[in-house]
């Protein structure tokens, strides 16, 4: 005796093959989501996401935008191996809150001169573990010495930094991040690959709430 699938031989209810191309059509050729595919199609929206599923058919989030291709990803296989360095520019929220608040006459006001912050960030490629301060300038002066800190704290995680990636910024480019490098031993990688800002950006967009992140003063 052996095991059988307990799948009907006839599922009357089950979607017609026809609707099953046009969803599948559109995802590729739009690449939306299964709730716009279903309002342009007609359809309730889990019908679409259990069309999809069952085509296995890459989630959005796998796919490049311009390209429409399954997005490439890697990951170490330890930790300190490679560790992702890079800045994010935000702008800063005047006293009292912007237009969200104050609405759109009284924002304009506010706006003038409230300047920039600049998030430094150094994650962990195999663990996710990450260290960010933020400052007020991306100089190499600031750079370098930011790197100090989440050596540090990597080193109290018991990470041995192995490599560092990071993108084509003027301050990463500089003598000072160079030799500030070559004075732990550490290599620097060439940021040759797209996915390697891409991290950087799912970090800091998408932290996971069991992410570990330290966040320095």
């Amino acid at each position: 005796m052996s095991d059988h699938s307990s799948r009907p031989h006839h599922s009357p209810r089950r979607t017609p093959t026809r609707t099953e191309r046009r969803i599948i059509k559109v995802r590729i050729l739009r690449r939306w989501v299964p709730a716009r595919i279903a309002y342009l199609l007609r359809l309730n929206p889990s019908t679409v996401h259990r069309v999809l599923a069952r085509y296995k058919l890459a989630r959005l989030a796998h796919l490049d935008r311009a390209t429409g291709r399954v997005i490439r990803r890697y990951e170490r296989s330890e930790p300190g191996e490679l560790v992702h360095v890079d800045i994010k520019k935000l702008g800063n929220i005047p006293d009292g809150g912007g237009h969200k608040t104050q609405g759109r006459q009284a924002g304009r006001k506010t706006r003038s001169g409230v300047g920039h912050s600049f998030l430094h960030n150094a994650v962990d490629d195999h663990s996710r573990l990450a260290y960010s301060e933020i400052h007020t300038d991306e100089r190499k002066e600031t750079a370098t010495a930011f790197w100090t800190l989440p050596q540090a704290f990597f080193a109290q995680a018991e990470v041995t930094v192995q490599r560092v990636l990071t993108d084509n910024g003027s301050c990463y480019r500089s003598r000072d991040w160079r030799d500030a490098l070559a004075a732990a031993g550490i290599p620097q990688a060439n940021p040759a690959l797209p996915a390697a800002n891409q991290r950087q950006g799912r970090t800091r967009g998408c932290r996971r709430p069991e992410q570990p992140v330290t966040a320095g003063p």
